[in-house]
């Protein structure tokens, strides 16, 4: 599910859209495209956004993140996860299908839990975006302004998953101990992306 290279750039609207994916994962049927999901969400209007084309890049982006679930992780996420299980399901989500947002989650917010460093200032972002951009012509040719959006944005998902207060401090994630089991069966590592959540084997 991860990306292998390139980092793609297009969550720079909104935030986590926590109501509006619910809405959608409901609509999604087993076996039907995203793009057919995404033409129904937009036809009932599932993101509530006025203009039609907001509406469609918005269904757009939540159904990018949503294909990155499992089946059994839409099922939970709809049938059974209580809030928390919803957010941290949907930072997993963006986080697999954003591979800078994986990286910031394991190269910064990880690191500087770790070091008891818990406040995170907005600079990080860009630091991390100047060290990766040097390597990715993609995200060197990044306008100043879309940088700044982006980093909005990324802070303003992070706190609506709760993975950093009002206040911009990292907080320790709670997970549902059949969450972390879900994850820990298929991919143990996606632990790190939670702050204080113990990954076997470090």
């Amino acid at each position: 599910m991860n990306q292998s290279q390139g980092y793609k750039m297009s969550f720079s609207t909104g935030g986590l859209f926590l109501n509006e994916s619910l809405e959608i994962a409901r609509m999604h049927i087993v076996g039907e495209s995203w793009g057919e999901t995404i033409q129904r969400a937009c036809q009932e209007g599932a993101t509530s956004l006025p203009k039609a084309a907001s509406n469609q890049r918005t269904a757009r982006e939540i159904a990018n993140r949503l294909r990155m679930l499992s089946e059994e992780e839409r099922d939970f996420l709809i049938e059974t996860a209580d809030r928390a299980d919803q957010q941290a399901l949907l930072w997993l989500a963006t986080c697999r299908a954003y591979r800078f947002m994986r990286d910031f989650a394991l190269e910064i917010i990880r690191e500087r839990y770790l070091s008891y460093q818990l406040d995170l200032p907005r600079e990080s972002f860009d630091q991390l975006f100047e060290a990766k951009a040097e390597w990715h012509d993609g995200l060197a040719a990044i306008k100043a302004s879309t940088r700044l959006k982006l980093q909005q944005v990324a802070f303003r998902i992070m706190r609506e998953a709760g993975i950093i207060s009002d206040t911009n401090r990292i907080q320790t994630a709670i997970l549902s101990n059949r969450l972390k089991t879900m994850i820990a069966n298929q991919n143990p590592a996606e632990l790190a992306l939670f702050p204080g959540i113990p990954v076997d084997g470090g």
